[in-house]
Parts: C-alpha cells; structure tokens; sequence
C-alpha cells in the first residue's frame, strides 16, 4: 500500500496549507513593511494567499516560494510607492531606501530568500537583484557598508516577525482558513423543455390541404392545356414612319446695332468719346507698338563724308524683280 503523494487531490489543500501557515508570519510583516500599514499589508496578504490556492495545484512545490511572493508582490496594496511613515527604532533605515531596493531588501531579510529565488519573485536577472541589494545596504558617511548597521537591520526584522502578538496571529490564520476555504458554487439545474403532447389529428384539415394542392395542380396543367389568345404574327420588315418637320418660322427678335455696342466686350471703352480717334486707328497703332518691340538691326557707322546709300538720289532703285 503506497502512501497517497502530495499532488492527490486530497493531499494538495493539506500541503497548501502547511505552506502557507509556514509564510502568513513573515509575509504580514513583508508586506507591512513594505507599503508602511499593517492592515493595507493583511489585505494584501489574504489575495496572495487567494491566489497561490487556485494556481499552484499543479506546480512543482520547488516553485512554490517564488510563486508566493510574487503574487504578493503583485497585489496593487505593495505595487504602490507610497512614503513609509517616519521611524525612530531598528526598522528605521528601511524608510530612507527606495520601494523597490526595500522589496530587494525584504525579500532576503523577511522572506528568507536566496538570490536566486529573490531574482525569481520579483522577475528580474540575479544580478540585478545583487545589485538592488547593494543600493538598499544601509551605509556609513563616507558611503561605505555599514555592516553593523546591516546586522541591526536583520535582527530587527527578525524579532518583528517572532513578536507578533497573538490577536494578530489569530487574525492571520482567519485569513489563511478563509483563502483555502472553497467557494461554494450553485448548481443551477438545466431547464427541461417538455414536448408538447401531439395532438389528434383531424380528418377535416387534412382534406382541407389535399383539395388545396389538387386545385393548384389543375390550375398548373390548365396554363399549358387551355387554347388561349396567340398574338399576331409579325412581319420581318421594320415600321418605320415618317413626319415631316413644319417649315422653320422667322426668329422671334433678332440683334440690332444699339444692342450689339451695348454687348460688347469694350463698351467701357467705347464710352470715352475722346479716344474715338485712336479706336478708328487701331490697327495703325498696333503695327507700330511691334516695330517698336522689335530689336533694331545693327549698321556699321559709315565714315565721315560717306553718304547713306539710301538717301544718295544716283542710287538705282529696287526694281520689282528684285523684290
């Protein structure tokens, strides 16, 4: 007869709950000193427990440490980075450290956690969490180690976790019992939906519905059997018909002068009586402007005494041949 092993389902909620009876007392004083308020930290405490019960039935117990303290780590009461109330005892230099080099800090001292599990729970590399816990050591003016001051810091925490009084104890095992306690589920019975009872059939209906499709039928044959009314044949050649248009009546008014210098486009300028000259002569004064734009040809001076050859009068003139 082998002994029932602890991944049974009778034997996972025993051994879930040695687990957590062994941490509900360094896991209260994690979490209060870790966001600085004892009930903020039993609150936090009783949804890690809540949550380690419904998802570490099938974990190696090897992972059940890190497990825990990440999901409490997680709970939104320890994600805070609130300021820790000032202290005047032991306890006193976690308040001057950050919140998370304290998480670091608390992890080894409170927890009792390696690097490596350290690393684990709060998801970071192993060095890093060294590092973490090199920056919350507590250290002298010069910036050195204080390892007497490390030690008093340890041993503080130690005794806080010895020297819970016993109604805070009785309130932490209230809260484990509470988290391992399964929530009751209502069975909800399926509804049954009764068949109605078939009911006698009637000799009027069905022979209601037969001469119903016996008349469709007869009304189908009687399309294609009953001679009806052929149209009449059409011949090949398109009617075309024709209509000749009436003759073309004269316009109702036409244009006359008066109304054609009103529409014209310068009748601005039409208006100005004293260039009525220069619009007469539009085309001479166009010619003009493009000679004047054109570039003049260039001609070699001629020398002094030298007669231009177009004004010499022996000159002979160009003849129309030339041209």
């Amino acid at each position: 007869m082998t002994a029932p092993s602890l991944s049974d389902a009778s034997g996972v909620p025993a051994a879930i709950n040695a687990f957590l009876r062994g941490v509900e007392r360094r896991g209260a004083v994690f979490a209060e000193l870790q966001c600085g308020d004892a009930v903020a930290g039993d609150a936090a405490l009783a949804a890690a427990m809540r949550a380690f019960q419904t998802s570490v039935a099938k974990a190696p117990m090897g992972e059940w440490p890190h497990r825990f303290w990440s999901l409490l780590l997680a709970t939104p009461m320890l994600r805070r980075a609130n300021a820790l109330p000032i202290r005047h005892d032991a306890l006193a230099p976690l308040t001057r450290v950050g919140h998370g080099p304290r998480a670091a800090l608390l992890l080894r001292l409170a927890a009792g956690l390696g690097e490596t599990e350290g690393a684990a729970a709060l998801g970071i590399a192993p060095a890093t969490y060294r590092l973490a816990l090199q920056r919350a050591l507590p250290r002298r003016a010069d910036g050195s180690a204080d390892a007497s001051a490390w030690q008093a810091l340890a041993s503080a925490v130690q005794a806080t976790i010895k020297q819970l009084p016993p109604q805070r104890l009785a309130h932490l095992a209230k809260l484990r019992e509470s988290a391992l306690r399964p929530v009751a589920k209502r069975s909800v019975a399926p509804a049954r939906l009764e068949a109605p009872e078939p009911s006698a059939p009637r000799r009027g209906w069905r022979i209601a519905l037969w001469a119903s499709a016996s008349a469709c039928v007869l009304a189908l044959a009687a399309t294609f059997l009953w001679p009806g009314k052929r149209p009449p044949e059409r011949n090949d050649a398109p009617d075309i018909r024709t209509v000749s248009l009436p003759d073309a009546e004269p316009p109702a008014s036409r244009y006359d002068a008066e109304l054609a210098r009103l529409s014209d486009r310068d009748f601005d300028l039409l208006l100005d009586a004293r260039d009525e000259a220069v619009y007469l002569d539009l085309d001479f004064y166009a010619w003009y402007a493009a000679q004047a734009a054109m570039p003049a040809t260039g001609r070699v001076p001629a020398p002094p005494g030298a007669t231009d050859p177009a004004q010499d009068d022996d000159h002979p003139e160009t003849s129309d041949a030339t041209l």
